[in-house]
């Protein structure tokens, strides 16, 4: 399924120590693919190497409400999903700069990588929101 997907980072928000990241998949592929659940992720250095990265799958987030579904794109349909990360607190320990992500589709072993722009602060954990249908990671 990935060789007919690619992904894309959609943009960064944040506010009162969270923040959350949006990332899609798109059917570049000439059929219809399922899939649903949640994506596997990494975050990675400048250099491409993995950091500590220590996901949560959740249906609830600071950011809203994203339940598990069944989902089946089309060519040329997205399904994104969203990161919540935690900045800083009282310790920043572990806590560095990702410039991209490693994702491994729901039901699938093929890795993609996207660079995020301007990198992202994060502290080794992560929500990770279920796919939803459509180029927003928001509820």
């Amino acid at each position: 399924m990935a060789a007919g997907l690619s992904l894309t980072f959609l943009g960064q928000n944040g506010g009162l120590g969270h923040g959350e990241l949006g990332f899609a998949l798109r059917n570049t592929g000439s059929a219809s693919c399922r899939t649903g659940g949640y994506p596997g992720v990494q975050f990675l250095d400048r250099a491409g190497a993995p950091l500590p990265t220590a996901p949560t799958h959740t249906t609830t987030d600071f950011f809203g409400h994203a339940p598990v579904a069944a989902l089946e794109l089309a060519p040329g349909q997205h399904a994104s999903f969203r990161l919540g990360v935690t900045h800083g607190g009282e310790s920043t320990a572990g806590c560095t700069t990702a410039a991209g992500l490693q994702v491994i589709a729901p039901n699938d072993t093929a890795m993609l990588r996207v660079t995020i722009p301007q990198g992202a602060y994060e502290c080794r954990t992560a929500t990770v929101s279920p796919l939803r249908p459509a180029l927003s990671a928001y509820p």
